[in-house]
């Protein structure tokens, strides 16, 4: 037999057991694809990666295109918890009066945003509290350890990523003393956020702490890694809690000597009643996450003081999960853009937006609305940085301001309606926490904090450079394009 008989021999070989097998897969994978048509930017995005990268695509989606087991998880969470979450609400209900004609009084049409959380049965307005807005690591964390060392009931903790550095392990040297003292503590880490200290939770476990890993990821349910806790929350003997971007980690505290960036981050310390919603949503959570189970009764884990505020003080709260038929973080954005009158300012280190909510800004920016948005001029990402960029020209052309943030990382998840209404939280303007990970934003009517908040808005600007339209134009085009075909992987991020 000849060379060329021997190599017509292996193609036809390849030819019959990889070729055409592969071909199959990839159109039964195709077919797939285009028939989960609730999302077809991503199902586009998906089809890209398997047509290009036929082996690694198929196996990446096998993984982590499909919903799987999570999604069921979830939406079986949904249907089975469903009649026990709604008692639960009642009970919330009962002690939360609302009083939407002072809140109306007060941000007219802004009192919609509320309106919308409380009828879709995503949390109620609270009007007794006070809050405290915390600027970086360095002014939360004492906060944070003041509130703990003071703790006497239970403590209430979930957190995206816990590193077990100098603050994580003050922090855990607290809460085993208290645990051994008896508090409840109770602890929901996401799987890989958090994925160092998960591997020695059983050593800090033995003082009485009691960890929950939220979606933990094996090799029979690496599905599960499309999905993350996000949420950053502590609540404290439930008078006490912490919402807003930042971790328990050194490198938001920009006076660590080993931090090697400047960090820029928001936080709120809230008191009064709406620490009552956080309870009720980490009892929630620590369900789903198959916590041990405990009885949440209202008299021992709701707030119960009497609060008279020095001003006017309205919170309410916006989550998202992937079982959620309603995504109330991205809502509740879309309407309070689309009521604003004068303003809006908007912090995000990540700028994905789905075309819902693109459309807000840019409606919100032709009838007049100033908007700002400001994002990180250098990334921890190349591809969702450039993925980021390449969403702004028609914005640019609508005349949104967008400023690039020079000193650090900007990692703040803020946005300020008409100084009138305020977001923080965890909820970054992506696809991925608008629709995909287990999120929270803090929604607050509060002058003093809605000021503050805008003061930091103006000093972050000094320490940014604006984008033009004319300076994206001007970029090279192989930036340009580049950006453009992140912007294709835009969905799977």
């Amino acid at each position: 037999m000849d060379t060329l008989s021997i190599l017509k021999n292996i193609w036809d070989f390849i030819l019959l057991w990889y070729w055409i097998p592969l071909l199959i897969i990839d159109i039964a994978v195709i077919i797939l694809i285009v028939s989960d048509n609730v999302n077809p930017p991503k199902a586009l995005a998906w089809l890209l990666v398997v047509i290009f990268l036929p082996v690694a695509g198929i196996i990446l989606y096998f993984f982590f295109g499909q919903k799987f087991k999570t999604d069921k998880r979830f939406q079986k969470f949904e249907k089975t918890q469903r009649k026990q979450i709604l008692e639960k609400w009642d009970q919330l209900t009962q002690i939360l009066k609302k009083d939407f004609l002072e809140i109306e009084n007060h941000i007219d049409d802004l009192s919609e945003v509320y309106k919308y959380l409380n009828n879709t049965y995503t949390a109620p307005p609270t009007i007794r509290n006070e809050v405290k807005l915390l600027i970086n690591g360095e002014e939360k964390f004492p906060e944070v350890l003041k509130a703990l060392q003071q703790a006497e009931r239970h403590i209430h903790l979930e957190y995206y990523i816990f590193e077990e550095d100098e603050i994580g392990k003050t922090i855990l040297e607290i809460l085993e003393n208290k645990a051994k003292n008896g508090v409840e503590v109770r602890v929901i880490l996401d799987d890989l956020g958090s994925s160092r200290l998960n591997k020695k939770i059983k050593k800090y476990a033995e003082s009485g702490i009691q960890f929950q890993i939220m979606l933990p990821v094996h090799f029979n349910s690496l599905a599960n890694s499309n999905y993350r806790d996000h949420r950053k929350i502590l609540i404290v003997d439930g008078e006490i809690a912490f919402v807003g971007g930042i971790n328990i980690s050194d490198k938001y505290i920009n006076t660590n000597k080993n931090n090697k960036i400047y960090w820029r981050d928001t936080s709120v310390m809230i008191r009064g009643e709406a620490i009552n919603i956080l309870q009720v949503r980490f009892w929630q959570s620590w369900i789903m996450a198959k916590g041990k189970f405990y009885q949440f009764k209202p008299e021992e884990y709701f707030y119960k003081k009497t609060i008279k505020p020095k001003e006017e003080t309205y919170v309410s709260f916006a989550f998202t999960s992937p079982g959620n038929k309603i995504q109330s973080a991205l809502e509740s954005l879309i309407l309070a853009v689309y009521l604003a009158k004068r303003k809006v300012q908007l912090c995000t280190p990540y700028f994905i937006p789905t075309d819902t909510f693109k459309t807000a800004l840019m409606v919100a920016a032709s009838k007049g609305v100033e908007i700002e948005l400001m994002i990180p001029n250098k990334g921890d990402s190349a591809v969702v940085q450039n993925a980021s960029l390449s969403f702004l020209k028609p914005l640019l052309r609508r005349n949104v301001k967008v400023y690039l943030y020079e000193k650090g990382f900007i990692h703040a998840k803020t946005v300020n309606i008409d100084n009138q209404l305020a977001f923080i939280g965890t909820v970054n303007l992506d696809t991925r926490s608008f629709l995909i990970n287990m999120e929270i934003n803090a929604v607050i009517h509060n002058r003093t904090l809605l000021q503050q908040l805008d003061e930091q808005f103006e000093k972050d600007k000094k320490v940014s450079t604006m984008m033009t339209l004319e300076r994206w134009e001007k970029t090279s085009i192989f930036k340009r394009a580049f950006a453009s075909v992140c912007r294709l992987l835009a969905p799977l991020l």
